[in-house]
């Protein structure tokens, strides 16, 4: 996977500007470094029981605070505002972009509380092979290219592709699953959460005596809330004018409806999204 990209590092340096490729890649390994210490909280969160719902929703507070202060720190108040008006047409297509993401995430979060990091993460990146199809086929990014740059685009996503079938088709070890039962013990101990509750978690089940979850007015008043400020940016918005080849564009959509039904129900069917 990691040869994969490094192939496509390559490629993407022939289309940057004169000068920028490099910061590009400094930017990219930063990045790496970082995503790479969020999953000590994911490992935390998930031995101990943990709900990925859960997770992600105060996930999220802290990337949308961290985002904010950033933000009103480098623009200042009025100038960001200004902004974020002057785009206000385009506001909705980028909540509706992150909106596809956290689900997207949320099965990774399944994915690593099941699995493991160590397969769950690498497993998720598989999202490379998709966005090599949306980039060559929907919106012809490599047109006019040389041939030498295609062949590193597409080499080296099969080539990750490789690395993704190798971590899919790797069991675990009897030993693997007593260490993962240890580390639940030795966690639950530490945050004093119940044994019995961080096995069931860890099954995918609610635990023994503990009632099922209902849903309370505030409940329903926050799904409303949420669903009216997509409504009211919604109303605003304005089709972006992008230059697109609308056969394939339906074709990779259908695809991911699909395998999005697909790998619901079978995650609804064992876990009930415990």
């Amino acid at each position: 996977m990691f040869g994969g990209a490094t192939l496509l590092a390559f490629a993407s340096s022939t289309q940057a500007p004169a000068g920028k490729a490099t910061l590009g890649v400094i930017a990219a390994l930063g990045a790496g470094i970082l995503w790479g210490t969020m999953y000590i909280p994911y490992r935390k969160a998930y031995v101990t029981g943990m709900n990925p719902l859960s997770f992600i929703t105060f996930f999220t507070v802290g990337e949308l605070a961290t985002m904010t202060f950033l933000a009103l720190s480098y623009r200042g108040a009025i100038p960001l505002w200004h902004e974020i008006v002057g785009a206000r047409t385009v506001l909705f297509w980028l909540m509706l972009g992150g909106f596809v993401w956290v689900i997207g995430d949320l099965f990774q979060q399944y994915a690593a509380k099941y699995v493991g990091i160590s397969r769950g993460i690498p497993l998720s990146n598989s999202n490379q092979l998709w966005g090599l199809l949306w980039g060559i086929f929907v919106f012809g990014e490599l047109q006019g290219r040389r041939s030498s740059t295609y062949a590193q685009a597409i080499g080296g996503s099969l080539l990750m592709m490789l690395g993704v079938g190798a971590v899919a088709f790797s069991s675990a070890s009897g030993e693997e699953q007593t260490h993962w039962k240890e580390a639940a013990q030795r966690e639950g101990r530490r945050y004093g959460v119940a044994a019995d509750y961080v096995e069931a978690r860890m099954d995918g089940r609610q635990a023994a005596g503990e009632s099922a979850p209902s849903r309370s007015v505030w409940d329903w008043l926050l799904v409303a809330a949420a669903t009216a400020i997509f409504v009211v940016f919604a109303s605003m918005a304005r089709v972006p004018q992008l230059s697109l080849n609308l056969v394939p564009a339906a074709l990779l959509t259908t695809a991911l409806l699909v395998l999005l039904f697909i790998c619901t129900l079978a995650l609804w069917r064992t876990t009930r999204f415990h």
